[in-house]
């Protein structure tokens, strides 16, 4: 009987750690989404959709700052206001450092890929393992590497 309780207890501790584990990555998947069409728009030499994506993102951290950094909030709200593809990807860099840690931080891999560009100096977050660089567009889309598996 007791083996039995003690199997129960630890069946429902695992059961609670891994719904407390989707609710961390719900909000961060949900950001991730966002980030991956600005991401994808950037590449394509685009600032089509990378406002709303945005502004996604930005409410989204608002909402789960326990799970994202406070700092996605206003690094989100720079690419949303950004006027020209030079600014925007001047502002993708610092929210890329942000998500790329949150997704780090997460037990369980999330079904992205963490790429690097040497000559941005500059990490980003991807769907694919095919490199898309935001950072240089078409003039250098499949400058960099992928670092990891998220």
């Amino acid at each position: 009987m007791k083996n039995i309780a003690i199997t129960l207890l630890a069946f429902v501790s695992m059961i609670t750690i891994s719904q407390a584990q989707e609710q961390t990555s719900a909000p961060l998947k949900e950001a991730l989404e966002q980030y991956v069409k600005i991401q994808s728009a950037l590449a394509a030499d685009s600032l089509k959709g990378i406002p709303e994506a945005a502004a996604a993102i930005g409410s989204v951290a608002k909402e789960n700052v326990g799970v994202l950094a406070k700092a996605a909030v206003s690094q989100a709200d720079a690419v949303a206001k950004a006027t020209d593809i030079k600014a925007a990807r001047a502002a993708f860099k610092p929210l890329s450092t942000t998500l790329i840690a949150a997704a780090n931080a997460q037990k369980e891999k999330i079904g992205y890929y963490e790429a690097f560009c040497p000559m941005a100096d500059a990490a980003w977050i991807q769907a694919d393992k095919k490199i898309a660089n935001p950072y240089y567009g078409s003039s250098m889309l499949s400058c960099g590497e992928i670092r990891k598996a998220l």
